[in-house]
């Protein structure tokens, strides 16, 4: 976790970090042309990004993509861990390449986290490989419907 001396960001920054909430350039440049419409260069964009990543202010800069219509699969799925496992159970379930945003709940499905894999059978051999590691049963959420919420933090 990032201290707060560590998240000071100067006025470039936060320009930077608004440009790139939506609206990326779709062309064979597109650092150049964000660096464009904020005075930078295109190295500049790309330092100042790298710099936001390696300090944490960011955890992540990258497209999101509808698995499903390139062939994979994605699921939610939620355990009930035993408090005196957790740990261990998260261990072993992070362990998985396909596992993603794994979180605590005070719920009694205490263990959340998303599968992403490249096909659909991908996902019932993930779950079926937790459940062997962790003897404990895996509850799987799929996606009925999706929304596009397009949440944008204004970094001032």
């Amino acid at each position: 976790m990032p201290q707060r001396d560590d998240i000071a960001l100067d006025a470039t920054d936060r320009a930077l970090i608004n440009a790139l909430q939506g609206g990326f350039p779709l062309c064979d440049e597109p650092y150049r042309a964000v660096g464009e419409s904020l005075g930078l260069s295109e190295s500049e964009v790309i330092a100042r990004l790298a710099a936001l990543l390696e300090r944490r202010v960011l955890t992540r800069f990258g497209p999101l993509y509808q698995i499903e219509k390139l062939g994979g699969a994605f699921v939610l799925a939620a355990l009930k861990v035993p408090e005196e496992r957790f740990d261990e159970v998260a261990a072993a379930v992070n362990a998985l390449p396909e596992v993603a945003h794994n979180y605590r709940r005070e719920h009694a499905f205490n263990m959340w986290f998303v599968l992403a894999t490249e096909t659909p059978e991908g996902i019932a051999a993930a779950i079926e490989k937790i459940e062997s590691d962790t003897g404990l049963t895996v509850f799987a959420f799929p996606k009925e419907r999706e929304y596009f919420v397009e949440l944008k933090l204004d970094a001032g």
